[in-house]
């Protein structure tokens, strides 16, 4: 799918759509529990289907009695076993991914896990260093991803400067086992946030995590997952691109966000006055690298210069978006340096339009249409269905605001 747009202010209220972080962690514990949860607020974007059509490989069912709620049967109610080695189809969710593979250890010895796009490459070391002392079978071929073994209670070291996905997923699996454990991180733990709205969600489940601070540990007891109700919160991550669109002179007014949310990239609030402010500014990715696209549009246009650091992680999310971002910002005009680590963003006064590869990345193709509302001229972004992996209606709220999109 390719769009057109042509430039025109966006006005008006608008709504974040839910969690999708928040979701993923909430529908895993459902489907870990005894007895039925119920889950509101829940939207069914690509990465959230992948993890409920994983879910189920475990033994849980689902259901959606209405628009946004789902019913989640979990895996102590099931009616069948799960499969040995089960075969689980992530899509392009590394959450899914990640969190799912040390909960298959723990409840069917392993499983056979694949994905699209660049999800098979993403980087799984930590796992495998575990994996490789415990003696737990690891293997890639032909983009799927063998993991045969049995989890087992102990000290679990890794590094915290990968990603918090392996720590979320340890969490979720370790009080699965019959004795304590504890999860070390090696280095400083970035993303931190994360692993926080983890243990809030562990909570709500009856699942108690507790954090030494003297020994840099989450310590994690056997439990038995509880059912819960919750409502999944906006999404703080999506805000960020109608933040960067109010910086850019649009009038939106931004609805329904919890201000004490857990959620990592909340920060966008303290990011935005920054932006919003002439100077040059220096801004550490290391724990919000998905907010990378829609400030480089922030900063695009301003009067200063904005070096983002600590991003090389983003070289391993859907697109290498230290160099995707670059390449979007140069094909509308704007003006950038791509390096190793980050990006650093030159204000100009204008933006020509242009074409924008989306690089079938959502934040991408986001933050390409936020930029298309300041440019002179038209601006044409391929792949622009890559928002469904995140925000399936984010084209119909674009439109909703005003904006001025023809599918080609």
């Amino acid at each position: 799918m390719n769009v057109r747009i042509n430039p025109r202010r966006l006005s008006g209220p608008v709504t974040p759509p839910p969690s999708k972080s928040l979701a993923h962690r909430l529908v895993i514990a459902a489907a870990l529990a005894a007895g039925t949860s119920t889950l509101r607020n829940v939207e069914r974007s690509q990465d959230i289907e992948a993890t409920l059509r994983c879910v189920e490989k475990f033994g849980c069912t689902w259901e959606e009695p209405e628009p946004g709620t789902l019913r989640i049967h979990g895996i102590w109610t099931r009616e069948r076993e799960p499969e040995p080695l089960p075969f689980f189809d992530c899509g392009e969710s590394g959450s899914t991914l990640r969190f799912l593979i040390p909960i298959a250890l723990a409840l069917t010895g392993g499983g056979r896990f694949t994905g699209h796009g660049r999800l098979m490459e993403r980087p799984q070391e930590p796992y495998f260093q575990v994996f490789d002392k415990l003696g737990i079978v690891h293997r890639l071929e032909d983009g799927v991803l063998t993991v045969e073994g049995q989890l087992r209670p102990g000290e679990y070291r890794l590094p915290g400067n990968v990603s918090s996905q392996f720590f979320t997923g340890l969490l979720f699996a370790l009080p699965l086992l019959e004795s304590p454990s504890a999860v070390i991180s090696t280095t400083e733990l970035e993303s931190a946030a994360y692993v926080t709205m983890t243990m809030g969600v562990l909570d709500q489940a009856f699942v108690p995590v507790k954090f030494s601070r003297e020994k840099n540990a989450f310590l994690v007891s056997h439990a038995l997952y509880q059912c819960f109700d919750a409502a999944v919160e906006a999404d703080w991550s999506q805000a960020a691109f109608w933040y960067a669109a109010a910086a850019l002179g649009n009038n939106l007014k931004l609805k329904g966000l919890n201000p004490y949310s857990a959620q990592g990239d909340a920060v966008i609030t303290r990011y935005y006055r920054k932006l919003t402010q002439p100077g040059d500014v220096t801004i550490n990715l290391a724990n919000c690298p998905d907010l990378l696209p829609p400030m480089a549009v922030m900063a695009c246009l301003r009067r200063g210069t904005t070096r983002f650091i600590g991003g090389a992680r983003l070289r391993l999310k859907e697109s290498d978006r230290l160099s995707t971002v670059h390449q979007m910002l140069k094909a509308i005009g704007g003006a950038s340096a791509e390096e190793t680590a980050g990006l650093t963003v030159y204000g100009v006064s204008h933006l020509p339009g242009g074409t924008v590869d989306g690089a079938n990345d959502h934040r991408i193709v986001m933050a390409a249409a936020v930029a298309a509302t300041r440019c002179e001229g038209s601006v044409l972004i391929r792949d622009a269905g890559a928002v469904k992996k995140s925000y399936p209606g984010f084209w119909r709220e674009y439109e909703r605001l005003g904006g001025d999109v023809r599918v080609l």
